[in-house]
């Protein structure tokens, strides 16, 4: 992981604003969703990207039952094609 040297202070909401040389870098745009992670001591942001929820593939991926999942999963379990309800 890179430094970017860059500090800042977490306001009064908990929030923090991300230096725009950042965001133009992961391409965000206001609204954008961002992912957090935590991991040992450290907080990760990362540009959100919907991902089947099986394999974590994060292209081609269709709306089932309200999850995310590729097709190729999704024709594994038989859920396209036919009324999953």
């Amino acid at each position: 992981m890179k430094s970017l040297g860059v500090i800042r202070k977490v306001d009064e909401l908990g929030r923090v604003v991300l230096p725009v040389e950042t965001r133009k870098r992961l391409g965000l745009k206001p609204k954008d969703p961002v992912e957090i992670f935590v991991e040992r001591d450290r907080i990760v942001l990362r540009k959100y990207e919907p991902a089947c929820i099986f394999c974590g593939s994060t292209g081609d991926a269709v709306e089932w039952k309200d999850k995310r999942v590729c097709r190729r999963c999704a024709e594994k379990i038989g859920a396209i094609g036919k009324d999953a309800d």
